[in-house]
Protein backbone atom coordinates (compact mmCIF):
# COMPACT_ATOMS: atom_id res chain seq x y z
CA UNK A 1 0.00 0.00 0.00
CA UNK A 2 0.98 3.75 -0.63
CA UNK A 3 0.61 5.66 2.78
CA UNK A 4 0.96 9.22 3.07
CA UNK A 5 1.70 11.13 6.08
CA UNK A 6 2.10 14.83 7.04
CA UNK A 7 3.62 17.34 10.00
CA UNK A 8 4.67 20.96 10.17
CA UNK A 9 7.92 19.07 10.58
CA UNK A 10 10.31 16.53 11.84
CA UNK A 11 7.50 15.48 14.06
CA UNK A 12 6.06 13.02 12.16
CA UNK A 13 9.00 10.74 12.17
CA UNK A 14 8.20 9.42 15.34
CA UNK A 15 4.83 8.32 13.15
CA UNK A 16 6.53 6.90 10.58
CA UNK A 17 8.83 4.88 12.76
CA UNK A 18 6.46 3.37 14.13
CA UNK A 19 4.50 2.86 11.00
CA UNK A 20 7.22 1.33 9.49
CA UNK A 21 8.14 -1.02 12.60
CA UNK A 22 4.60 -2.43 12.30
CA UNK A 23 3.52 -2.38 8.48
CA UNK A 24 7.31 -1.90 6.54
CA UNK A 25 6.03 -3.63 3.71
CA UNK A 26 4.50 -0.53 1.89
CA UNK A 27 5.71 2.88 0.45
CA UNK A 28 5.53 6.12 2.12
CA UNK A 29 4.69 10.02 1.21
CA UNK A 30 5.84 12.04 3.70
CA UNK A 31 5.03 15.73 3.77
CA UNK A 32 7.06 18.21 6.06
CA UNK A 33 5.00 21.93 5.94
CA UNK A 34 8.53 23.50 7.01
CA UNK A 35 7.40 27.02 5.53
CA UNK A 36 4.61 27.18 8.09
CA UNK A 37 6.15 25.34 11.09
CA UNK A 38 4.89 25.64 14.07
CA UNK A 39 1.41 24.71 13.47
CA UNK A 40 0.91 24.17 17.50
CA UNK A 41 0.51 28.45 17.68
CA UNK A 42 -1.58 28.95 14.73
CA UNK A 43 -5.82 30.03 14.69
CA UNK A 44 -7.92 27.38 13.66
CA UNK A 45 -8.63 28.68 10.57
CA UNK A 46 -5.30 29.12 9.63
CA UNK A 47 -4.43 25.21 10.64
CA UNK A 48 -8.34 24.48 8.38
CA UNK A 49 -7.14 26.33 5.51
CA UNK A 50 -3.53 24.29 5.89
CA UNK A 51 -5.83 20.87 6.19
CA UNK A 52 -7.63 22.04 2.95
CA UNK A 53 -4.21 22.46 0.80
CA UNK A 54 -2.81 19.38 2.65
CA UNK A 55 -5.56 16.86 1.56
CA UNK A 56 -5.64 18.68 -2.24
CA UNK A 57 -2.05 17.95 -2.71
CA UNK A 58 -2.20 14.47 -1.45
CA UNK A 59 -5.45 13.89 -3.82
CA UNK A 60 -2.49 13.94 -6.39
CA UNK A 61 -0.30 11.08 -4.94
CA UNK A 62 -2.58 8.11 -4.93
CA UNK A 63 -2.38 7.05 -1.46
CA UNK A 64 -4.22 4.14 0.15
CA UNK A 65 -4.46 5.63 3.53
CA UNK A 66 -3.58 8.71 5.33
CA UNK A 67 -2.08 9.17 8.48
CA UNK A 68 -2.39 12.16 10.26
CA UNK A 69 1.09 12.21 12.39
CA UNK A 70 0.29 16.62 13.10
CA UNK A 71 -2.03 16.32 16.50
CA UNK A 72 -2.89 19.99 15.99
CA UNK A 73 -4.69 19.21 12.53
CA UNK A 74 -6.04 15.88 14.70
CA UNK A 75 -7.62 18.42 16.97
CA UNK A 76 -8.63 21.09 14.86
CA UNK A 77 -9.28 19.63 10.77
CA UNK A 78 -10.28 15.84 11.03
CA UNK A 79 -13.04 16.12 9.45
CA UNK A 80 -11.66 18.41 6.47
CA UNK A 81 -8.66 15.70 5.85
CA UNK A 82 -12.10 12.98 5.92
CA UNK A 83 -14.26 15.09 3.15
CA UNK A 84 -11.36 15.82 1.41
CA UNK A 85 -9.94 12.31 0.96
CA UNK A 86 -11.57 9.58 -0.75
CA UNK A 87 -8.67 6.87 1.16
CA UNK A 88 -9.26 5.98 4.86
CA UNK A 89 -7.69 8.47 7.53
CA UNK A 90 -6.05 7.53 10.37
CA UNK A 91 -6.09 10.04 13.71
CA UNK A 92 -3.67 10.11 16.67
CA UNK A 93 -5.81 11.33 19.13
CA UNK A 94 -8.89 8.71 18.44
CA UNK A 95 -6.30 5.68 17.97
CA UNK A 96 -4.86 6.82 21.72
CA UNK A 97 -8.03 7.62 23.40
CA UNK A 98 -9.39 4.33 22.94
CA UNK A 99 -6.33 2.59 24.33
CA UNK A 100 -5.92 4.86 27.79
CA UNK A 101 -6.80 2.60 30.88
CA UNK A 102 -5.66 5.02 33.85
CA UNK A 103 -8.01 7.16 35.48
CA UNK A 104 -5.77 10.23 35.97
CA UNK A 105 -4.38 11.20 32.67
CA UNK A 106 -2.08 14.31 31.54
CA UNK A 107 -1.42 15.52 28.45
CA UNK A 108 1.17 17.16 26.66
CA UNK A 109 0.20 19.46 23.49
CA UNK A 110 0.30 22.20 21.36
CA UNK A 111 -1.51 25.37 22.30
CA UNK A 112 -3.46 25.09 19.81
CA UNK A 113 -4.16 21.42 20.24
CA UNK A 114 -5.12 21.99 24.14
CA UNK A 115 -7.54 25.13 23.08
CA UNK A 116 -9.70 22.44 21.18
CA UNK A 117 -9.83 19.87 24.30
CA UNK A 118 -9.41 17.28 21.70
CA UNK A 119 -8.11 14.34 23.65
CA UNK A 120 -9.96 15.64 26.92
CA UNK A 121 -13.18 14.97 25.10
CA UNK A 122 -11.89 11.69 23.12
CA UNK A 123 -11.23 9.84 26.12
CA UNK A 124 -14.35 11.30 27.89
CA UNK A 125 -15.98 9.34 25.14
CA UNK A 126 -14.43 5.63 26.23
CA UNK A 127 -14.56 6.26 29.45
CA UNK A 128 -16.74 9.47 30.91
CA UNK A 129 -15.07 8.90 34.78
CA UNK A 130 -11.25 9.63 33.39
CA UNK A 131 -9.53 12.57 34.83
CA UNK A 132 -7.72 14.70 32.12
CA UNK A 133 -5.71 17.59 31.94
CA UNK A 134 -3.99 19.26 29.09
CA UNK A 135 -0.82 21.18 29.52
CA UNK A 136 0.53 23.83 26.45
CA UNK A 137 3.95 23.29 25.52
CA UNK A 138 4.40 26.49 23.07
CA UNK A 139 8.74 26.10 23.26
CA UNK A 140 8.73 22.63 22.83
CA UNK A 141 8.91 22.37 19.29
CA UNK A 142 11.01 25.02 17.84
CA UNK A 143 13.72 23.76 20.20
CA UNK A 144 12.88 20.33 18.72
CA UNK A 145 13.30 20.92 15.39
CA UNK A 146 16.32 23.40 16.23
CA UNK A 147 17.96 19.77 17.76
CA UNK A 148 18.22 21.47 21.39
CA UNK A 149 17.08 18.79 22.92
CA UNK A 150 20.29 18.38 25.29
CA UNK A 151 20.37 21.79 26.67
CA UNK A 152 19.61 23.44 30.14
CA UNK A 153 16.53 25.41 28.48
CA UNK A 154 14.76 23.04 27.44
CA UNK A 155 15.15 20.64 30.60
CA UNK A 156 14.03 24.29 32.77
CA UNK A 157 10.55 23.97 29.92
CA UNK A 158 10.17 20.81 30.31
CA UNK A 159 10.13 20.99 34.39
CA UNK A 160 7.98 23.55 34.42
CA UNK A 161 5.34 22.08 32.19
CA UNK A 162 5.34 19.09 33.89
CA UNK A 163 4.46 20.86 37.41
CA UNK A 164 1.26 21.42 36.92
CA UNK A 165 1.00 18.11 35.59
CA UNK A 166 2.47 16.24 38.54
CA UNK A 167 0.25 18.28 40.99
CA UNK A 168 -2.91 16.72 39.60
CA UNK A 169 -1.27 13.37 40.41
CA UNK A 170 -1.39 12.24 37.05
CA UNK A 171 -1.05 8.32 36.62
CA UNK A 172 -0.22 8.30 32.86
CA UNK A 173 0.84 11.19 30.32
CA UNK A 174 0.31 11.49 26.28
CA UNK A 175 2.70 13.04 24.33
CA UNK A 176 -0.06 14.98 22.51
CA UNK A 177 2.59 16.33 19.67
CA UNK A 178 4.35 13.83 17.43
CA UNK A 179 7.50 16.02 18.11
CA UNK A 180 7.29 14.97 21.81
CA UNK A 181 8.34 11.29 21.65
CA UNK A 182 12.06 12.95 20.37
CA UNK A 183 12.17 14.02 23.98
CA UNK A 184 11.26 11.04 25.68
CA UNK A 185 14.52 10.08 27.58
CA UNK A 186 14.23 13.70 29.30
CA UNK A 187 10.75 13.69 30.30
CA UNK A 188 11.84 9.91 31.68
CA UNK A 189 14.14 11.68 33.60
CA UNK A 190 12.22 14.23 35.21
CA UNK A 191 8.97 12.04 35.74
CA UNK A 192 7.94 9.30 38.58
CA UNK A 193 8.64 5.71 37.55
CA UNK A 194 5.13 5.02 38.06
CA UNK A 195 4.00 7.45 35.15
CA UNK A 196 3.16 5.92 31.99
CA UNK A 197 4.11 7.21 28.66
CA UNK A 198 1.99 7.25 25.94
CA UNK A 199 3.05 7.38 22.52
CA UNK A 200 -0.36 7.37 20.14
CA UNK A 201 1.58 6.79 17.35
CA UNK A 202 2.10 3.03 19.07
CA UNK A 203 -1.94 3.51 18.83
CA UNK A 204 -2.08 4.49 15.58
CA UNK A 205 0.65 1.70 14.08
CA UNK A 206 -1.80 -1.09 15.45
CA UNK A 207 -4.94 0.19 14.27
CA UNK A 208 -3.51 0.16 10.99
CA UNK A 209 -2.15 -3.10 10.98
CA UNK A 210 -5.46 -4.28 11.72
CA UNK A 211 -6.68 -2.57 8.62
CA UNK A 212 -4.45 -3.57 6.57
CA UNK A 213 -4.23 -6.96 7.64
CA UNK A 214 -7.81 -7.22 6.68
CA UNK A 215 -7.33 -6.05 3.04
CA UNK A 216 -4.09 -8.01 2.59
CA UNK A 217 -3.73 -12.27 3.15
CA UNK A 218 -0.66 -13.84 4.09
CA UNK A 219 -0.30 -15.17 0.90
CA UNK A 220 0.03 -11.98 -1.25
CA UNK A 221 2.38 -10.24 1.18
CA UNK A 222 6.10 -9.77 0.21
CA UNK A 223 9.61 -8.50 1.92
CA UNK A 224 10.29 -5.53 -0.02
CA UNK A 225 12.27 -2.79 0.81
CA UNK A 226 10.59 0.49 2.51
CA UNK A 227 10.13 3.14 -0.37
CA UNK A 228 10.15 6.58 1.09
CA UNK A 229 9.02 9.57 -0.55
CA UNK A 230 9.64 13.33 1.06
CA UNK A 231 8.38 16.80 -0.26
CA UNK A 232 9.15 19.73 2.10
CA UNK A 233 7.78 23.53 1.55
CA UNK A 234 10.90 25.10 2.02
CA UNK A 235 14.22 24.24 3.82
CA UNK A 236 15.29 21.79 0.88
CA UNK A 237 18.67 21.49 1.52
CA UNK A 238 18.31 21.27 5.50
CA UNK A 239 16.10 18.28 5.40
CA UNK A 240 17.34 15.33 4.23
CA UNK A 241 20.14 15.81 7.53
CA UNK A 242 17.30 16.05 9.69
CA UNK A 243 16.02 12.74 8.10
CA UNK A 244 19.73 11.51 8.66
CA UNK A 245 19.71 12.41 12.36
CA UNK A 246 16.01 10.98 13.21
CA UNK A 247 15.39 8.31 10.92
CA UNK A 248 18.85 7.14 9.95
CA UNK A 249 18.47 7.82 6.50
CA UNK A 250 19.46 10.40 3.64
CA UNK A 251 16.73 10.40 1.33
CA UNK A 252 16.53 12.42 -1.89
CA UNK A 253 13.48 15.26 -0.83
CA UNK A 254 11.55 17.51 -3.11
CA UNK A 255 10.01 21.04 -2.73
CA UNK A 256 6.20 21.37 -3.57
CA UNK A 257 4.21 24.46 -3.03
CA UNK A 258 0.84 23.46 -1.65
CA UNK A 259 -0.73 26.48 -3.16
CA UNK A 260 -0.44 24.90 -6.75
CA UNK A 261 -2.57 23.38 -8.58
CA UNK A 262 -1.74 19.75 -10.25
CA UNK A 263 1.10 18.68 -8.77
CA UNK A 264 2.30 15.29 -10.07
CA UNK A 265 4.13 12.97 -7.38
Amino acid sequence: MRLGLFDSGVGGFTVLKKVIELCPNNSFVYLADTARIPYGVKTANEIINIAEEISSWFSYQNIDALLVACNTTNAIALDVLKKNLDVPVFDLIGSAASTIKESRVGVLATPSTVKTKAYTNAILEFNPKTFVIEQPCPEFVPMIEMDRIDSDEITYVATRYLQPLLKQKIQSLILGCSHYPLITPLLTDILPSSIKLIDPAEALSLRLKLFMDSKVSNHTKKKKLVDLKFYVTSNLKNFPYKAKHWLNVFPEVNLVSLQKKGWVS
